[in-house]
């Protein structure tokens, strides 16, 4: 059994969800102290404690100190078996990162197709939205061999949640590795969006966000978007890049003026922009080291920028995985992930 420590590196949720992945796929049960010790909140929250359960009904696994505020966890993996499978959070919790926890194994491990119907988050904070996993995520695993489908059935904001998505994934009998280099010129397009609130908002959102990328020379177009459930907002912003669109996105909240949205979704796309040529932003560099760690053959990828998450997750993956990966770079500036 592996000893892990989960106050190490970034000391968050993605060292519960890369180690629940790889226990899943390489057999290996292992043991979390600390569990989520960097954040504000320790232990297990409800999209975390929803990863545990879910990992171990999809891999038909014993688990031990599986609660509500746990900071010590057990998990001893079984057979992952492909299926329909369907996971409630019950709370606005990130319904992608509990897919990241998933998709690998039944993809992996799967003789059959599987269907995900995850109810929570889809637009929350500190984690990927439905937009960017369909948009960039979805089609990195694509270049690398995994193929899987993304529906929302509707949108699910902080702090009602309630939002649903189905992903739909194809068994993968190997993964092979990518190499990507700049990316090239680059269009803006997207969309500004309200769900439950005055269309006025959405409005708001696109004038102020067009104004700040035509200020930086990028022509944009984004559409004003009104969608059902919520009350939320959001701004998505997306580069054509090559051969992988790349999309930021920023969330309303009460009391936060529109005006400040798009000024956060457009300060990231700035920042990304000003880091050089590199194609994988901050966002994509920790989530596809990864698949691409399982892959056949070397990988390569330049980043925007080299992250502590991205060094926590490649930390990780060396305690299950024997793989040279290889992160050059200091935190904070651009780099380069090799996987040999």
């Amino acid at each position: 059994m592996l000893e892990l420590d989960g106050s190490f590196g970034e000391g968050g949720g993605q060292i519960l969800r890369t180690s629940l992945t790889l226990s899943l796929l390489t057999g290996r049960a292992f043991h979390l102290r600390n569990v989520r010790a960097g954040r504000a909140k320790p232990g297990l929250q409800p999209q975390h404690l929803m990863s545990v359960r879910a990992a171990a009904t999809i891999g038909q696994a014993e688990m031990r100190g599986a609660s509500l505020g746990s900071c010590d966890l057990v998990f001893e993996p079984g057979i992952v078996r492909a299926g329909k499978y369907r996971f409630d959070i019950g709370t606005a919790g990130a319904i992608g990162l509990v897919l990241h926890t998933l998709y690998l194994p039944l993809a992996l491990r799967g003789q059959t197709p599987s269907e995900l119907t995850l109810i929570g988050g889809t637009h929350v904070s500190t984690s990927p939205c439905f937009h960017f996993l369909d948009t960039t995520w979805r089609r990195y695993l694509e270049l690398a061999g995994l193929r899987l489908s993304l529906r929302m059935n509707r949108p699910g904001f902080y702090p009602r949640g309630g939002g649903m998505v189905e992903a739909f994934i194809q068994p993968c009998t190997k993964l092979h590795g990518i190499h990507l280099g700049a990316r090239g010129s680059i269009k803006a397009s997207g969309f500004s969006a309200v769900a439950g609130l005055d269309v006025g908002i959405a409005r708001r959102q696109a004038r102020r966000a067009l104004f700040r990328l035509q200020k930086h020379g990028l022509k944009a177009h984004l559409r004003e978007e009104t969608w059902e459930g919520g009350p939320g907002t959001v701004v998505a912003v997306e580069l054509d890049t090559t051969p992988v669109p790349t999309l930021f996105f920023a969330l309303g909240a009460r009391g936060k003026p529109a005006e400040r949205v798009a000024d956060e979704a457009v300060d990231q796309v700035i920042a990304y922009l000003d880091a050089g040529d590199a194609l994988v932003d901050v966002h994509s560099a920790d989530q596809i080291v990864l698949p691409l760690a399982l892959a056949e053959g070397t990988s390569e990828y330049r980043v925007a920028e080299v992250t502590r998450h991205l060094t926590t997750n490649i930390d990780i993956i060396r305690r299950f995985l024997e793989r040279d990966i290889v992160c050059e770079g200091a935190e904070g500036e651009p780099g380069v992930v090799r996987i040999n």
